[in-house]
């Protein structure tokens, strides 16, 4: 076998002399009993290469053929919920035979990557224009108007917290020891619903919701919390009520009362929470309660009191100060989802 492969190096070799002497594709592939394509082959990989040697290859060849690798492509951005599996059997009627961890490699080197979708609100076209039309409107706002702006949303805490995705490190068969499972309970283990506001000067008020909230019970956690919030926080005359767009919020007893009691209110967008800077303090809440473990309804609404009220004034500053990236994020999304 070495001596075989010596002769074709001495072969190539001897075909480049001819070449440089001033030899012809035709007279040197007639000398050497060779076809003419495999002379014109060495001497461009002489010009492009500078040598006739063998050079290093990666490795066994691919059986992803560019034309597959274009398939598969193609599929994935079609369809971006397609798994490997399904792949496969596509690769397979076209007589590709390969496993599944090779399409996922080959799709990772073409930039494409397997990962958890995102989950977001359902936009319809029309939200989509909603949202559009807000940002390009306020986009130009000056600072003061954001920070004189009090803030406003309700949520639910959970006991147990959010469904979200853990990793333990453990030993092959102790996947079901107490110290490397997560307990569930049904419907979360209980839950408050709480409504709060926050402005750039911090945190305000946060009142607990017992039992089911209609526009009556709505009406009146806004006359005992906001007034109070907006004093304390000592905004101006001109200051602006930010609430979603849910049923009890734009109901016509609510916009009454609101005309009523002289509160000015932002137009919102629907569907649009990462416009809404409060979600970012939701997050923080949630996760200081449940770092607090409550082990019953009374504990659960007392830290959640005790946690809103220890939120950093600093924290509040900076999600009013950045809110213009927000606009520009929908802006730049055409009114779609933003990564906020």
């Amino acid at each position: 076998m070495p001596r075989s492969k010596e002769i074709q190096k001495q072969m190539r070799k001897r075909i480049m002399e001819l070449y440089q002497s001033g030899k012809g594709y035709k007279a040197i592939s007639k000398a050497w009993g060779l076809q003419r394509t495999t002379v014109r082959a060495i001497i461009h990989k002489w010009r492009k290469h500078g040598t006739v040697e063998n050079l290093p290859r990666s490795g066994r060849p691919t059986k992803i053929t560019p034309r597959a690798q274009r398939q598969l492509i193609q599929e994935v951005t079609k369809d971006p919920t397609t798994t490997s599996k399904e792949l496969q059997a596509s690769l397979a009627s076209v007589k590709v035979s390969v496993h599944d961890s090779t399409i996922r490699k080959r799709l990772g080197k073409n930039g494409l990557h397997g990962r958890v979708p995102r989950r977001k609100p359902l936009l319809s076209q029309k939200n989509i224009k909603a949202r559009l039309s807000f940002a390009r409107k306020h986009l130009d706002d000056p600072q003061d108007f954001w920070d004189n702006t009090l803030w406003t949303d309700e949520t639910k805490v959970e006991f147990f917290g959010r469904c979200v995705s853990h990793y333990v490190w453990c030993k092959s068969n102790t996947a079901f020891q107490k110290k490397n499972i997560i307990p569930t309970v049904q419907y979360g283990g209980g839950s408050v619903m709480v409504w709060g506001c926050f402005a750039a000067s911090g945190s305000g008020r946060l009142a607990v919701i017992n039992g089911t909230m209609n526009s009556a019970v709505f009406q009146n956690i806004l006359k005992e919390n906001v007034w109070p919030s907006v004093c304390d926080f000592k905004l101006k005359r001109t200051w602006v009520l930010q609430q979603d767009n849910d049923p009890k919020h734009t109901s016509k007893s609510t916009s009454e009362w609101l005309k009523k009691n002289k509160m000015k209110t932002l137009e919102w967008p629907s569907q649009s929470p990462d416009l809404n800077p409060i979600e970012m303090l939701w997050h923080d809440l949630k996760k200081a309660v449940h770092a607090r473990k409550p082990s019953n309804v009374a504990d659960l609404q007392q830290f959640c009191k005790d946690e809103w009220a220890k939120i950093p004034p600093q924290r509040c500053k900076r999600l009013m100060a950045s809110y213009r990236k927000r606009l520009i994020a929908v802006v730049a999304a055409k009114g779609g989802p933003t990564s906020y």
